[in-house]
């Protein structure tokens, strides 16, 4: 496995922010780290880009250990942070020249590299532009170019669409997509966006440190049995025991509501607003969701 972490703990004075994940990733997949802002992503990744030490358990990219052997992680790590890393009164290209010089690279193979990056990210026409004038989506590939200069291993991406626009975010994981598809390489993605996670060949599911939940998202969607109804009720709690009784359902209340799992959710929906004339307000019905998912799992949600 190119990335493995085993009973990975990390504690700020009294509060737990990873209490014993572990998971592992394999070589040439995207895999993505899924969970509310607070449940313990950021921390993860400061942990496999080598900026922050575990409390306990250990971590290792490509079999080289985060702690003890973290100059070795980071040649084969590049990484893509949360917030922008670019110096926005450079050009792309002096941004680029800059990371390269990091990596001891110089001269014509530093150029050649660049070139190369650039015209794969889409970005050649913009190597003279200020990043002050691109936009997000642009400024995005930028921060991806930096991460592959070196030809790293496994790109690590913190949060990665923070702050784009739903087409910019599109674009972005095509990019993504393509660097996994055409060079084999590795992305480890952490996020709190559905149809980013949606993406990754494999997912975890995070919560208060913990995980709740591993595999492809559409294994984690199989997990809960039919469809999805929500129906809007006056006193939710009131309804619960009534549709266990008729229907032998368990439902749960939440927001003003009532969610139901159950197989042929269209026709559950009509015998129960024909059961309970006037209670029923509304009614929505879907597939399972990986937010589903999570709120089976943890009893909360995403957002």
């Amino acid at each position: 496995m190119i990335v493995s972490v085993d009973n990975l703990t990390r504690q700020y004075g009294a509060r737990t922010a990873l209490a014993g994940v572990s998971f592992q990733v394999r070589e040439g997949e995207i895999f993505g780290v899924l969970g509310p802002n607070g449940g313990g992503k950021s921390t993860l990744f400061r942990i496999l880009a080598t900026m922050l030490a575990p409390s306990n358990g250990s971590a290792s990219v490509a079999g080289y250990d985060v702690e003890r052997q973290p100059a070795e992680v980071r040649r084969r790590i590049g990484v893509v942070f949360q917030s922008q890393s670019l110096d926005k009164k450079l050009t792309v290209f002096e941004n680029l020249r800059a990371q390269g010089q990091l990596f001891a690279m110089h001269g014509r193979a530093l150029a050649e590299r660049i070139e190369e990056v650039a015209s794969r990210l889409g970005l050649a026409d913009r190597r003279n532009d200020l990043v002050d004038t691109l936009s997000g989506g642009l400024r995005r590939r930028v921060e991806i170019a930096k991460g592959l200069l070196h030809r790293p291993t496994v790109l690590l991406m913190d949060e990665p669409s923070t702050g784009l626009d739903p087409g910019a975010r599109r674009e972005l994981w095509q990019y993504v997509e393509e660097l996994r598809d055409r060079q084999g390489i590795t992305v480890l993605v952490t996020t709190h966006i559905l149809d980013e996670a949606d993406r990754a060949d494999r997912l975890l599911l995070l919560h208060e440190g913990k995980v709740v939940a591993e595999g492809a998202p559409a294994e984690l969607k199989a997990r809960i049995g039919g469809d999805v109804v929500i129906l809007d009720v006056d006193q939710p709690a009131l309804l619960l025991p009534d549709l266990r009784a008729r229907f032998g359902v368990e439902g749960v209340a939440q927001n003003g509501s009532v969610r139901v799992e159950i197989g042929n959710g269209h026709r559950f929906i009509a015998e129960a607003v024909e059961a309970f004339p006037g209670a029923i307000h509304s009614v929505a019905l879907h597939k399972p969701t990986l937010e589903d998912v999570f709120l089976d799992e943890t009893g909360a949600n995403l957002s």
